[in-house]
Formats: C-alpha cells, structure tokens, sequence
C-alpha cells in the first residue's frame, strides 16, 4: 500500500474512534508520557496543539509546564517547522491547516525532546506523518546539535505492520499509546 493509501486508511480508522474512547485515550497518553524518565530528563520539550481527531498532549504539557519543564510549540514557516516557547495560557494564533502555533513574534527555539504527532506507526518507531515532511525536516535539522528525543503519540487503531520508509524519514525514540510505550526493540523481541 503506498503512503497516500496508508495514510488515508489510518486517518479515516482514527476519525472512526468514537470521541470519549479518544479522549479517554489521551488522558492515560498523557499519563504515560509524564512517566517517561527521557521527558523528565528534558530541558524544552516539544509539543502540539492537537487538530481533528489526534491525540491531544495539551493536559501533559501543561502538566510538564507546572513540573518546572519549558514548553515549546511547532509553526509551519515557508523553512520548515520551527518552534516557539509556550506557557499554558497563552495566546495562540490560528494558522493554515487549522493549525494552533505560538505567536510569530517569539524567538525560535530548539527543543531537546518532541511528542510527535502521527498518522500511523510500526513497532520498528517508524511514523508516517500527514505528508509534508515538517516534522522529519525538523528532527534531522534539531539533530545536528545533539540527539533528539522524539516521542510520537497514537492511538493503537493507528498501528500498522509496516510503514513504508523513504530517506528521509525518522525514526522515533518510541511510540506511546493507551495500551502503553512501544519502542523499537519491542520489535527485535
């Protein structure tokens, strides 16, 4: 199945949740997520603002936020993905792709860690994203620096046995799900 096809499939499967077990979904993420030893290990920590029907970090990010983590939010810039400090409270500005980003008028920032949003995942840590390619732009120029923890966030509907791979794609630290965190040695058994 291509990337389009694959893409498609995943995404109609997660619209099809139905919106308590979604939500419920993203309360035991966020609970995980906040467990993680590598975020807590974190300087500034990546997120999103949640669009459609993804998985919404916003409790765990503002819970990282009251932790004493700062708090950064990607926007989509003709370069690619930068990102912005935020605080929970704070203005956001709507952007193309229904988008939520932090005001363009803040510094960029470069985050030691990512939750990264997703279309479909395999237990190899690939992640097939929306199609753009922002978010591997993002990882590979954040790991020139140093390494990049990249969390991806899903739901389990949206596993699938194999993501095609192009080279440019990342690979993710690990994924976090509501049946728990899949890391890629989970696949080597």
């Amino acid at each position: 199945m291509s990337k389009p096809e694959l893409r498609r499939a995943v995404l109609a499967a997660r619209d099809r949740l139905d919106p308590d077990a979604r939500r419920d979904a993203s309360a035991a993420i966020g609970r995980t997520l906040l467990g993680l030893p590598t975020l807590a290990a974190a300087t500034l920590v990546g997120g999103f603002w949640p669009i459609r029907s993804e998985v919404d970090p916003r409790a765990a990010m503002t819970a990282l936020a009251a932790a004493g983590k700062r708090i950064a939010l990607p926007q989509v810039t003709p370069e690619g993905l930068v990102f912005r400090e935020w605080r929970p409270g704070a203005t956001l500005v709507r952007a193309k792709f229904g988008l939520s980003e932090p005001d363009p008028a803040l510094p960029e920032v470069e985050p030691d860690a990512l939750i990264v949003p997703l279309a479909a995942f395999d237990r190899m840590g690939h992640r097939l994203g929306y199609g753009r390619g922002y978010y591997d732009g993002a990882i590979a120029r954040l790991s020139r620096a140093r390494p990049v923890v990249t969390i991806g966030v899903a739901f389990a509907a949206q596993e699938v046995p194999e993501v095609p791979m192009e080279a440019h794609d990342r690979a993710l630290t690990a994924i976090v799900t509501e049946q728990g965190i899949v890391t890629p040695e989970d696949a080597r058994g």
